[in-house]
């Protein structure tokens, strides 16, 4: 019999993953994934760019490249975190990814050993459980508010707990909840965390789908000590498919994720990163963006506006100032992973809310992404979705 690696015991299906298989058929509302809205590709837009980086510099884009990415990206990924957080990069501090999950899996690689504690929100993204737990960690969960980790929990936390080497947050529109870190939460987490050598994970795919109040600045941009290592993606402004994301650190850690790409993929895809970087030179990649917050808004709104109408009394959920999703909080009678199983047959599909939590728990809160379905499948899926709430509650 094969003989896996014992790590292999803590590598579990992703449930998104796994959902995202059933809900390919057709007919199904699917609340589920964090799936941009395909009609908002711009499909023409990119059949122009190939097409001149072909003909200006195709045997380059097709040709093996440096580990670190295509420089002029990476010089534009940094002057728009700049303009737009605050920081202060240069291309020397970008490494290019496929994708932030990427990111995910080599932060694990590089700073976590077996046994190491990992502090996240409470809840947190799965994509980011699944990657860690291939490490063996400890995640400790820090309780969370509406405007990010309470400090004085993590505080304590950080004073008690021994072996924490890493810290995971996503301070804008955070998946699953949609909650973003106040101003005042962003400093205070930050002041606190200085002189304690642990590093930062910033996870921010959403930072720039905006749809109300004031950008604010990244945990990156009061990095002092260069601890704090972002994660960015192309994947929910632009297109998923093209896996385009990128790690932004100090020199003396981005080091460190480029040895670990090395060995895992030699360098992400030279043709799409040059794709891109002709993009941006030739179109306005912030004029798409207005366009998607307008859609996502909408779709934001009509799926507030159908919990409000269609759930029962007591239902909390979250009101995401910008993102993909809202988190729903149901009655305690209600576990959503029965609720799941029923909700498929009628062809409606969201993902269970324990997926979140990596020490349990949450079993009647559910994430509901509104940014792939139409405002007339959103109103009749969570119509749905109430009707088989109200039965189990009957």
């Amino acid at each position: 019999m094969v003989k896996y690696a014992n790590r292999m015991e803590n590598v579990k299906a992703s449930d998104i993953r796994e959902l995202l298989k059933i809900t390919d058929r057709p007919g199904m509302i699917s609340f589920a994934g964090g799936l941009p809205a395909p009609e908002l590709f711009p499909v023409d837009r990119l059949k122009d760019v190939t097409l001149r980086v072909l003909e200006a510099s195709g045997a380059e884009a097709l040709q093996y490249a440096a580990t670190e990415g295509y420089a002029p990206l990476r010089e534009k990924i940094a002057e728009r975190m700049n303009t737009r957080y605050g920081t202060w990069l240069t291309g020397k501090n970008i490494l290019i990814t496929c994708g932030s999950q990427q990111g995910l899996d080599f932060s694990g690689k590089i700073f976590i050993n077996e046994g190491d504690v990992v502090l996240c929100e409470s809840p947190t993204y799965l994509g980011a459980i699944n990657a860690f737990n291939a490490y063996k960690p400890n995640m400790l969960e820090v309780p969370t508010d509406n405007d990010g980790m309470l400090l004085d929990k993590l505080e304590h936390t950080l004073d008690t707990v021994k072996n924490i080497k890493l810290v995971y947050t996503i301070p804008d529109f955070q998946n699953p909840s949609g909650r973003s870190w106040s101003l005042e939460r962003r400093r205070g987490f930050m002041e606190l965390m200085a002189g304690r050598d642990i590093p930062i994970l910033e996870d921010s795919p959403y930072s720039e789908l905006r749809f109300e109040g004031e950008m604010l600045p990244s945990l990156k941009s009061f990095d002092k000590e260069g601890n704090v290592i972002y994660l960015g993606t192309f994947s929910k402004v632009f297109c998923p498919g093209m896996r385009i994301g990128w790690v932004a650190a100090d020199e003396r850690i981005l080091e460190k994720y480029v040895l670990v790409k090395q060995g895992a993929d030699l360098h992400s895809a030279g043709i799409t990163q040059r794709n891109l970087s002709m993009y941006l030179d030739t179109y306005d990649l912030d004029e798409d963006i207005q366009k998607i917050r307008s859609v996502y808004k909408s779709r934001r709104d009509a799926m507030h506006n159908a919990i409000s109408e269609e759930f029962p009394k007591g239902t909390r959920f979250t009101h995401p100032e910008g993102g993909l999703f809202t988190w729903v909080e149901l009655d305690n009678r209600v576990d959503t992973r029965e609720l799941l199983a029923q909700c498929l047959q009628h062809n409606v599909a969201f993902v269970p809310g324990d997926s979140f939590f990596p020490n349990g728990g949450g079993r009647n809160t559910m994430r509901l992404n509104y940014s792939n379905m139409t405002e007339d499948k959103i109103a009749e899926g969570i119509k749905l979705i109430a009707g088989i709430i109200r039965q189990k509650l009957n």
